[in-house]
C-alpha cells in the first residue's frame, strides 16, 4: 500500500469539545501508524498548547500557529514571527478597546490582564462558580487556564507567532477592517470565545502555505495526503491536499469544500474514515 500522510487539525476533529482524544481515533491512528502512514498535526495552536494526551501519538511532526510554524522528525524547519513593533501597536490597539487576548509563542501562551476571568465567565454563562455545574464547566477549561502565563516581564515579543483574541466589546469586523492589510485575519474557530473573537497571524500564512513547505522538504507529492478539519482555518488546508474530510460538526464553509465528512469527534469521525481508506 502506497504511504499516506495525514493532516489532523485539533481543536473539533482530534479532540473533542473537552480536548480529549476519543480512543477510538487513538487506536485507529496508532494501527494506520504502524502500517506506516505517517500523522501530522496541523493546528492553529502553537506548540506550547499541545497536550501530552495529543503528544503522546505517533506523529511525525506538526504545523501550529495556523501555518506559522513547521517541525518534522523534531526539526523545525519553519518558524515566523511578528515584527515586534507592528506586535506592540496591536497590543495597544487592544487594550484600548478593552479586548482580552493571549500571545502565543513556542515559549508559551502570554495572558492580558483579565483574560483568565473572562474566561472562566464565558464559560461559567451565568451558572454559580461555587456550584457542582459551574465547578464542572470551569473543569472544562482547567487545562487551558493551566497554560496563561500572567507576567508580563516573562514576554518575549520578538518569539510571538500568533495573537488569539476574546472580543466582547467591537465587532470582530471593526478589527478586521483596521489590520486584516496588515495580518492574516481569521474569525474564532472556538464557539465558546464568541463570534466577535478571533485570531491573527503572520501575513500570507495559513496552513496550505505550509503545508506546501512541508511537503517540498520531505520530496512528497499531494497526491497521497489526506486532511481532516472543521474549521474557517481548515479552508486552505484542504486546498492543499488530495482528500479533504470535513467532521460533521464542522462549519459549512468547510462542508461546502470538503471532498468527504465523517462523524463528530466523539461518534468515531476519525477512525470511521481511516478504516474507509484502508488505512487501518
Amino acid at each position: 500500500m502506497t504511504k499516506k500522510i495525514i493532516f489532523l487539525d485539533v481543536d473539533g476533529t482530534l479532540c473533542d469539545d473537552a480536548g480529549n482524544v476519543p480512543e477510538s481515533a487513538r487506536q485507529a491512528i496508532t494501527a494506520a501508524h504502524k502500517k506506516g502512514h505517517e500523522f501530522f498535526l496541523c493546528t492553529g495552536r502553537s506548540k506550547a498548547e499541545i497536550t501530552e494526551d495529543v503528544l503522546a501519538l505517533p506523529l511525525s511532526g506538526m504545523i501550529g500557529a495556523g501555518g506559522g510554524y513547521c517541525e518534522v522528525h523534531d526539526e523545525v524547519i519553519l518558524h515566523k514571527v511578528f515584527e515586534k513593533e507592528a506586535l506592540l501597536r496591536l497590543i495597544d490597539f487592544l487594550k484600548a478597546n478593552q479586548i482580552e487576548y493571549y500571545l502565543e509563542s513556542n515559549q508559551g501562551l502570554f495572558a492580558s490582564t483579565n483574560l483568565r476571568n473572562r474566561l472562566i465567565e464565558i464559560v461559567l454563562a451565568g451558572e454559580p462558580v461555587e456550584s457542582e455545574a459551574g465547578k464542572q464547566r470551569v473543569q472544562t477549561i482547567q487545562w487551558f487556564l493551566d497554560l496563561l502565563i500572567e507576567d508580563e516581564a516573562k514576554i518575549d515579543y520578538d518569539d510571538v507567532n500568533k495573537v488569539s483574541f476574546i472580543n466582547h466589546s467591537i465587532p470582530y469586523e471593526q478589527v478586521h477592517d483596521q489590520y486584516h492589510e496588515q495580518f492574516q485575519m481569521i474569525r474564532s474557530t472556538v464557539p465558546v470565545f464568541g463570534k466577535d473573537s478571533g485570531e491573527i497571524g503572520i501575513k500570507n500564512i495559513h496552513k496550505k502555505t505550509a503545508i506546501d513547505f512541508l511537503l517540498n522538504h520531505l520530496g512528497i507529492d499531494n497526491k497521497d495526503t489526506l486532511a481532516f478539519g472543521d474549521g474557517h482555518n481548515d479552508v486552505e488546508m484542504f486546498e492543499a491536499v488530495a482528500t479533504g474530510i470535513a467532521m460533521s460538526n464542522a462549519c459549512e464553509q468547510l462542508l461546502a469544500v470538503a471532498d468527504e465528512v465523517t462523524a463528530r469527534p466523539e461518534d468515531g469521525g476519525i477512525a470511521q474514515a481511516l478504516q474507509k481508506h484502508g488505512l487501518v
